[in-house]
């Protein structure tokens, strides 16, 4: 943009690859376009046929890294309302996929077409698919130390013996003549249990701003679901409530499920979780919301209360996205955290060790 030949730049006029580059940047980004609204009084070019969008958007996969291309697709959504486009098959087919297209897509989705619901389904599945290679493997062995851990006996058999903190604990116990260490206190695992151990409650908040946090819930409650250790409960709420358990085993399922958009009754949706919790002592409850409560304030704070009081583990995550500091009640926040209820805002990397710190009932880890 600032060696462009426009107003904007230096009046150098580009060739060659640089020439395609500038033509893509100026596009979105530049002036004088005739169609397609910008910000700040500035047009972009795109225009609003979609076989010039779509050759616009191979023209940046081209010229642009992936990481680029998908802020350049976001910001093009944004600025020139392109979204509307998405509903054609052949403009989903050219974009490249990521969480901020997913959102969007579900937020179409009561929109869409019947012939382009199997292409943006196939969309959602790919991200999904990235999303779940990222995250599993991770989350299942973190979540499985956690439990062990919280089920460690001093009184282990010996198959199940932590050898490991077991020496480490006996140590002052060496015996140089002998050169091994006698251990008068065994640490070990309890044996794992095939019956549940643990409940975990995911409640997620769908209005429009909370749109990548849903996608990132959706997939980590699927991989919650797929522990034998752990009954996981979806629950996704605006003003109404909708139980999406019974679709867990397809994260693709839930996210069709959900309808992105509308007002916030955080009170209803956690009456209704309360109401499904049958262990207290061994439950996890994540409400993630920004907070801005549209139902009754002290009916929900005074629900956390009552869960925290019987023995609920209570974590409200304000953000479950990358997309840096997020927007919420600040009040609502310092609320929950003056009842024992930790707000913050939580990346997709640090969520397992979330998860394993609310199991074993200890304090979260700094975001």
């Amino acid at each position: 943009m600032v060696l462009g030949a426009d107003g904007d730049g230096t009046g150098c006029v580009p060739d060659g690859p640089d020439a395609g580059m500038d033509a893509a940047l100026g596009a979105l980004y530049g002036s004088g376009g005739a169609a397609g609204r910008g910000s700040a009084g500035r047009s972009g070019g795109l225009g609003g046929s979609a076989p010039n969008v779509a050759r616009w958007l191979g023209d940046i996969r081209t010229y642009f890294p992936a990481s680029v291309v998908q802020v350049m697709q976001r910001d093009a959504i944004e600025r020139l309302g392109l979204a509307t486009l998405l509903l054609e098959p052949e403009m989903l087919e050219a974009v490249q996929p990521d969480v901020h297209l997913v959102g969007t897509l579900l937020s179409l989705n009561k929109a869409m077409p019947e012939t382009t619901r199997e292409t943006a389904r196939a969309v959602v599945r790919a991200v999904v698919r990235q999303l779940e290679e990222r995250l599993a493997s991770r989350t299942r062995a973190t979540l499985t130390g956690a439990l062990d851990r919280s089920a460690r006996t001093g009184r282990p058999r010996h198959a199940d013996i932590d050898w490991d903190r077991t020496i480490r604990a006996n140590l002052k116990h060496y015996l140089p003549e002998h050169r091994t260490v006698v251990p008068e206190r065994l640490i070990g695992h309890g044996r794992a249990a095939q019956s549940v151990r643990k409940e975990v409650v995911l409640c997620i908040d769908q209005s429009g701003s909370m749109a990548a946090s849903v996608v990132y819930a959706s997939v980590f409650g699927a991989v919650l679901a797929s522990m034998r250790s752990i009954a996981t409960r979806l629950v996704v709420f605006d003003t109404a409530v909708a139980d999406l358990t019974d679709q867990l085993d397809d994260p693709v399922d839930v996210l069709f499920g959900t309808q992105l958009g509308g007002g916030t009754d955080i009170n209803r949706a956690l009456a209704y979780c309360q109401s499904k919790i049958t262990r207290p002592a061994d439950t996890v409850v994540v409400l993630i919301s920004d907070l801005h409560e549209g139902g009754i304030r002290n009916e929900m704070l005074g629900r956390v209360a009552a869960m925290k009081a019987s023995g609920v583990e209570f974590v409200a995550l304000l953000a479950l996205s990358d997309e840096g500091a997020p927007a919420y009640d600040h009040e609502h926040a310092a609320a929950l955290a003056a009842l024992g209820a930790p707000a913050f805002a939580c990346t997709p990397d640090l969520f397992p060790d979330v998860m394993a710190a609310a199991l074993e009932k200890r304090p979260p880890p700094t975001p």
